[in-house]
């Protein structure tokens, strides 16, 4: 069978995939990406107990997790397009 990467978010959809395709006999990879460790106000980012439940269910499933750290164009990309959008719109209202 062939080698599969799963992006795994420690819930519930990614670990039943990647126990599925295993079972069905393909080279199962891990994936983790990191997109955002930041805390807001009044809102805890849990990116910390996502990688641990992650780890969890990869070492249950007997394969290898590679972790990606993609913040910086996460912010770059994502935070560019949302603040853009909100000076548009915050442009049209004022119109």
């Amino acid at each position: 069978m062939s080698r599969v990467f799963v992006g795994m978010s420690g819930g519930v959809d990614s670990s039943v995939s990647a126990a599925i395709l295993q079972q069905q006999g393909h080279d199962v990879v891990g994936v983790y990406m990191k997109n955002w460790t930041e805390d807001l106000p009044g809102m805890h980012c849990p990116w910390a107990d996502d990688l641990a439940d992650a780890k969890r269910v990869a070492v249950k499933l007997g394969i290898d997790l590679r972790i990606y750290d993609f913040q910086k164009q996460y912010k770059i990309k994502l935070l560019t397009i949302c603040l853009l959008n909100i000076n548009q719109a915050e442009h049209l209202i004022q119109i």
